[in-house]
């Protein structure tokens, strides 16, 4: 199988600088970074893609069983890494993301040297002691609403999790991309991400972390950012002056700032 086919992966940059892989989150795909790109490529091989499933993704490879648990979807970043034998690499991951460049870092730890999490979650459901922001009737209740009628669920979702309602077309985006992401395999990936609880597997991250997280972003509140940075020793926490879920759209310069100065001080 061509992996860089089937993950639609483009290089750009720097060809001889340190890898940069930017990872997208739920629903979206590669073009959610077209602003963090100009950032990095000066200095960085970037390299983006997009999970089977998503964005231009190799719709053929999709399979149930395989991107049912959030493992799927690392063991793919990881044959992305060795397809362009990438070492060292710093892993930028959007969201659920953040969790699947954890695992993929497990299980090839000479691929990834360094991990940037913007607006992570371990886990979705509120938990005791632990505050993910939904309950789990919450995340039953969305999931129903997606399987029902998912073009619905894009358009009322899409607002809620961008935030900046000043500014409406940022949600439009969201939700075209939403949109043109084939409901099935949306669904399973939906699962995969509002059911998984990733804690545990937090602790095994021993590689430089910068977790960033929002003022104000109701997927990921701030408690949440709270406990990824407790649970990785050594991270740094930077909280953006930025709302909703997606900084990397909202607030580029404050996200590429984070992202940048974190980058220059791994030399």
């Amino acid at each position: 199988m061509d992996i860089l086919r089937r993950n639609n992966v483009t290089v750009t940059g720097a060809p001889q600088g340190r890898p940069v892989v930017l990872a997208h989150g739920f629903g979206c795909d590669q073009n959610m970074w077209r602003l963090t790109v100009p950032a990095l490529a000066e200095d960085y091989r970037v390299v983006l893609f997009d999970y089977v499933g998503s964005g231009r993704s190799d719709a053929t490879a999709f399979s149930e069983n395989r991107y049912a648990s959030l493992t799927g979807y690392a063991q793919d970043v990881v044959e992305v890494c060795e397809a362009l034998d990438l070492r060292d690499a710093v892993f930028v991951g959007h969201s659920v993301s953040a969790m699947i460049g954890v695992l993929a870092a497990d299980m090839a730890p000479d691929r990834i040297g360094a991990q940037v999490m913007v607006a992570p979650s371990p886990r979705y459901i509120d938990d005791e002691g632990y505050h993910g922001g939904f309950s789990a009737d919450d995340i039953d209740e969305l999931l129903a609403s997606l399987d029902a009628n998912y073009l619905g669920w894009s358009a009322a979702m899409a607002p809620l999790i961008m935030g900046n309602a000043d500014r409406p077309e940022l949600g439009e985006e969201l939700r075209n991309s939403f949109c043109a992401t084939d409901p099935d395999m949306a669904r399973v990936f939906a699962r995969t991400t509002f059911l998984s609880d990733s804690r545990d597997d937090l602790k095994s991250v021993r590689v430089p972390t910068l977790v960033l997280e929002c003022t104000q972003d109701v997927i990921a509140p701030r408690e949440v950012g709270a406990f990824v940075h407790r649970a990785i020793p050594g991270s740094t926490l930077v909280t953006l002056d930025a709302t909703g879920h997606c900084p990397h759209l909202s607030a580029p310069e404050a996200t590429n700032r984070a992202i940048t100065e974190f980058l220059a001080a791994l030399r």
